[in-house]
C-alpha cells in the first residue's frame, strides 16, 4: 500500500530516467526494509514454540479428520419394536428403505430390522426414518462395530440347539441393569419357555422354546433389565454381522 500511494503522486509505473527514476525506485526499497525487519523478528522467535504451535494444529486437523470419518463411515443397525406382530402396525420395510435410500439402507427381514451404511448424523437419521413410519414406534439404534463383535462373543458355543428352542438376542433401547442373576428362566423351573443366559451392554442373550406363551414371557426381559427391549433371533443377528463384514471388506 504504501508503495502504490506514493507511485500516485510520483512519475508512473516504468517511467524510471533521471530524477524521476530515483523517485520511483524509493518505495522498493522501503519495501525491502520492512521484509527484512520482518525475517529478523521471526528468526528471534524460539524455533519450539513455532513447531510447538505447528503440531498442535495438525494435532487438532488429524483429530477432527479422524471424527468426521468416524461419524460418517460408521454403519448404523436399525431395531423397530413391535411391528408387523399379529397384524398390528404393519408395514413394508423394502418401500422403506427405497425410500431412505440416501442413506443407504438395507433391509434385514420382516421384524423392521435395518442396516444402514451412511446414517450421517444419528438423530437426523432418526428423524427421516420417523417421518416415513405410518404410525409411531420405538427405535432402537446401535452401532455396526458393537453388532459385529457379537459373532466373536458369541454365549451360545458351536453345539447345536434342539430343534423347538430358538437362540436370540434381545436389544435394550440403552444399557441397563440387571435386577437379578444370571441365568433366569421364565416361568421359573423347568418347563421353562424363556431362558435368559448372558448380557453385554444392549445386547441380552437367551433361548426360548417354541409356544403360545413365549411372546408375552420375552416382554419380561424389559422389566428384568428396566429398559424396553426387541428381540430378533441369532440368525437375523448373524445375517446382519454377514452385512457389516462385507461392507467392512469393501
Amino acid at each position: 500500500m504504501l508503495g502504490r500511494g506514493r507511485h500516485s503522486s510520483q512519475t508512473p509505473p516504468g517511467n524510471g530516467d533521471g530524477k524521476n527514476g530515483r523517485a520511483h525506485h524509493a518505495p522498493l526499497r522501503s519495501v525491502a526494509a520492512l521484509v527484512s525487519r520482518d525475517q529478523g523478528s521471526a528468526e528471534k522467535e524460539p524455533r519450539d514454540s513455532v513447531m510447538t504451535r505447528g503440531s498442535g494444529k495438525r494435532k487438532l486437523l488429524w483429530r477432527g479428520l479422524a471424527f468426521f470419518f468416524i461419524i460418517h463411515a460408521m454403519a448404523l443397525v436399525v431395531f423397530l419394536r413391535g411391528v408387523n406382530v399379529g397384524g398390528h402396525r404393519t408395514f413394508r420395510p423394502s418401500i422403506l428403505a427405497r425410500e431412505l435410500s440416501n442413506y443407504d439402507v438395507l433391509n434385514v427381514g420382516a421384524a423392521g430390522t435395518f442396516v444402514v451404511l451412511k446414517p450421517g448424523s444419528r438423530a437426523k437419521f432418526r428423524t427421516a426414518l420417523l417421518r416415513r413410519l405410518p404410525f409411531e414406534a420405538e427405535v432402537v439404534l446401535c452401532d455396526g462395530r458393537d453388532l459385529l463383535g457379537l459373532e466373536t462373543e458369541n454365549p451360545f458355543g458351536t453345539e447345536p440347539s434342539p430343534p423347538d428352542v430358538v437362540r436370540f438376542v434381545s436389544i435394550l433401547s440403552r444399557t441397563g441393569a440387571i435386577r437379578s442373576s444370571l441365568p433366569v428362566t421364565f416361568p421359573p423351573d423347568e418347563d421353562w419357555l424363556v431362558r435368559v443366559i448372558a448380557s453385554k451392554g444392549q445386547f441380552v442373550f437367551g433361548m426360548y422354546r417354541r409356544h403360545m406363551k413365549t411372546i408375552s414371557y420375552l416382554g419380561r426381559v424389559d422389566k428384568l433389565y428396566g429398559v424396553p427391549a426387541t428381540t430378533r433371533n441369532w440368525n437375523t443377528i448373524m445375517a446382519i454381522v454377514r452385512i457389516l463384514k462385507k461392507q467392512k471388506k469393501s
